[in-house]
């Protein structure tokens, strides 16, 4: 099963709309979709290395485009529910503090946490309901969102087909370990 799907991947990453998904998983993985970019990311920049570049730009310029609106997400949802909600259990006050601690730390937060396979949209929509400064949201999410998805892309580009000779030979084992690191990280994230 794992391998079809993978063949499937592939397959996509040659068509000629493969940008045009690319950049629709990119945005709405950043706010909703639990599947990273890099799925299609990387078969697209192993189909087509001279064109990692292009591909690399296309997917941080929709990431930060789909973080956006995950900030929107936090920001005016929050305000219509989980605001009042806070209030008439008497959070707000605990929720203030969080919000203080975000906002100082919260440009490092989104730059952190944007370079890694740590869900994207849970920072997005964090950063809207903390009301961290839009102006470094988008910063901090420039910044990492195209450093990891060039690193990606140079990574791929610069050594192609061993690595995808590598992936094809263990993408049971690789698949995972991926998942391993996932959830792991959400566990470390919850109980430390």
């Amino acid at each position: 099963m794992l391998r079809r799907l993978y063949d499937y991947t592939m397959g996509l990453a040659a068509r000629p709309r493969a940008k045009a998904l690319l950049g629709g998983v990119a945005f709405i993985e950043s706010s909703v979709f639990p599947i990273p970019p890099d799925v299609l990311l990387i078969p697209m920049v192993l189909a087509n290395r001279d064109q990692a570049w292009r591909i690399a730009t296309i997917c941080s310029i929709f990431s930060v485009l789909g973080g956006l609106f995950g900030y929107a997400i936090g920001y005016f949802f929050f305000q219509m529910i989980g605001g009042p909600v806070l209030e008439f259990y008497g959070y707000m006050d605990k929720f203030t503090a969080f919000q203080g601690a975000y906002n100082e730390w919260g440009g490092w937060i989104v730059a952190f946490f944007g370079l890694t396979p740590f869900p994207y949209k849970v920072i997005t929509i964090a950063s809207g309901v903390a009301e961290l400064s839009l102006g470094i949201f988008i910063v901090a999410s420039v910044l990492s969102r195209s450093a990891r998805f060039f690193l990606v892309a140079w990574l791929f580009r610069r050594y192609g087909e061993p690595i995808r000779t590598f992936v094809e030979k263990y993408l049971g084992i690789l698949t995972i370990l991926f998942f391993i690191v996932l959830f792991g990280t959400f566990y470390l994230l919850k109980f430390l």
